[in-house]
């Protein structure tokens, strides 16, 4: 069992979850984020001043697969979160985590079951 957390750009969100329905993931969990690497933020225009973000918006997935959806997984997101064809910085990173157990909290059913 593997947890994959993938940080993505928020206008490839719609575009990755039905990629993802159509392999056949059906649960994931979707929360805002902000962070930096290579692109170092970008300059914004507020009422007429400028001003330098550090933190970009970006969109997190967790989705809990079982170790064979691990790679069909990871390709998807490859191919449909990046931006374009040959990709850009910022495009964002997809991180493979183990797990070492799950619990289903409704009826209490554990391991590759669960997820």
């Amino acid at each position: 069992m593997k947890l994959i957390v993938a940080v993505i750009q928020p206008t490839k969100l719609e575009a990755a979850q039905r990629a993802l329905a159509a392999i056949g993931v059906t649960r994931m969990t979707i929360a805002d984020a902000m962070g930096f690497a290579r692109q170092r933020g970008h300059i914004e225009t507020y009422r007429g001043h400028e001003y330098q973000t550090q933190l970009l918006r970006k969109i997190e997935l967790q989705i809990a697969v079982n170790d064979d959806f691990v790679d069909p997984v990871l390709a998807c997101l490859e191919e449909h979160a990046r931006t374009s064809k040959e990709g850009h910085i910022g495009d964002g990173k997809a991180f493979v985590l183990p797990m070492e157990q799950v619990i289903q909290i409704s009826d209490g059913l554990e391991g590759p079951g669960a997820v």
